[in-house]
């Protein structure tokens, strides 16, 4: 794992992203606009760190929210403004947005500042129907397969009973006009055998109504930054499906944007042992700064490190809060570990910054961009004023 010059410099606990490391995913996800023709969109949820939207917006058509707060990110930081991309040429990124359900409030401002809205029910659709169409907003609707290929249930769009998009057994045809779009978000952290399979679900129950339809938004969940991604696999199903039916696709990565791209800095404080376990407490908490480790779960590469026992010495890396599970994982190191020591994880870029948070008053880390010539700089500090400011 890749080493930032800087991580012995830093106060901990702190977010370290590379500039360089987004670039080259982006070039990665540019490669697939250029040679398909479709559009790929930064999904905020994600990755939410809006001091490189210019450099995203250099590069994709456009960002994707989850609600108005996300919206408004965008829009004001890049999308209300025309910006030069990397070709040369001046553009205005596009900002779309789908929630499960729109309040009238948030309607009213969304309208102002999207350029594309999916509703996930008719019953939205049609409440919001007149005013989004006289806004000039290219609306959506977000379907449901029923057909999933991953095994996170927590984030799996399609399993029985979920609340996200119309099944075909739900699904109104008549209700369409007005309609430009159909959307489906189905995968997480997969490659393209799955989305293939999925779309050929989509295609045979909600092929005939996308006949009529300007685009199709293919969602978020694939891993197309990853190493082994079958890329080509990707550009045939994207320019096959863009031929048969005549519309623009669209793709919504989040995490293939910001993949490998950012580290989490924290160093040790103390150790507890119990039994045959070395606890060793740091300045970082799993359940605060990178909750995706408890919620998936999911263990974060650590540079310096192997698996339990593989090394001499084997820790418990545990975080600060008082939850008695606030536990990143068992790891083993070369040499023993010291009060001071320094740790860096991997993949830190994605659903940490916009997933952390306060609980048990634990600071929030430190936000830092360094570029490849090893220059870096405090993007974000955070004190007490932003956790009393929460309550």
């Amino acid at each position: 794992m890749y080493l930032p010059s800087m991580a012995g410099e830093v106060a901990t606990p702190c977010y370290l992203i590379g500039e360089g490391l987004l670039r080259r995913n982006l070039e990665i996800l540019r490669r697939v606009m250029d040679e398909t023709g479709c559009k790929i969109l930064l999904a905020q949820k994600a990755f939410s760190m809006y001091y490189f939207y210019p450099l995203i917006g250099q590069y994709l058509s456009g960002f994707t929210a989850s609600g108005l707060y996300e919206a408004r990110l965008a829009y004001e930081t890049i999308c209300k403004t025309k910006i030069t991309d990397r070709s040369g040429v001046e553009k205005t990124c596009e900002n779309h947005v789908f929630s499960p359900a729109y309040t009238d409030q948030d309607m009213e401002e969304l309208l102002k500042i999207c350029d594309h809205i999916v509703f996930n029910s008719f019953a939205q659709w049609e409440k919001y129907k007149d005013r989004a169409l006289a806004a000039g907003v290219v609306c959506g609707l977000r379907i449901n397969p029923a057909f999933s290929t991953q095994e996170h249930a927590i984030y799996n769009p399609c399993a029985a009973g979920s609340r996200l998009g119309v099944t075909l057994e739900n699904f109104q045809p008549e209700r369409l006009s007005g309609l430009s779009g159909l959307h489906f978000h189905c995968l997480c952290e997969q490659d393209a055998d799955a989305l293939e399979q999925t779309f050929e679900v989509v295609a045979e129950k909600f092929g005939s109504y996308l006949h009529n339809m300007e685009w199709i938004n293919f969602g978020g969940g694939h891993h197309i930054t990853r190493e082994g991604y079958d890329m080509n696999r990707l550009i045939a199903l994207i320019k096959r499906v863009q031929q048969q039916y005549q519309v623009q696709v669209y793709l919504e990565p989040g995490e293939a944007v910001a993949l490998n791209a950012g580290f989490l800095v924290t160093k040790v404080l103390d150790f507890v042992e119990n039994g045959a376990v070395v606890n060793a407490i740091l300045d970082t908490s799993a359940a605060c700064h990178m909750p995706d480790v408890l919620e998936m779960p999911y263990r974060p590469p650590l540079y310096g490190s192997a698996a339990a026992g593989e090394k001499a010495y084997t820790y418990r890396l545990c975080g600060l809060t008082c939850l008695a599970g606030d536990i990143i994982g068992d790891y083993s190191f070369e040499k023993p570990l010291q009060v001071g020591s320094r740790l860096v994880f991997g993949d830190m870029a994605i659903y940490s910054m916009v997933k952390n948070n306060t609980f048990n008053g634990m600071p929030l880390p430190d936000i830092v961009a360094f570029a490849d010539n090893g220059t870096w700089e405090v993007v974000k500090h955070f004190d007490y004023q932003d956790f009393k400011r929460r309550l």
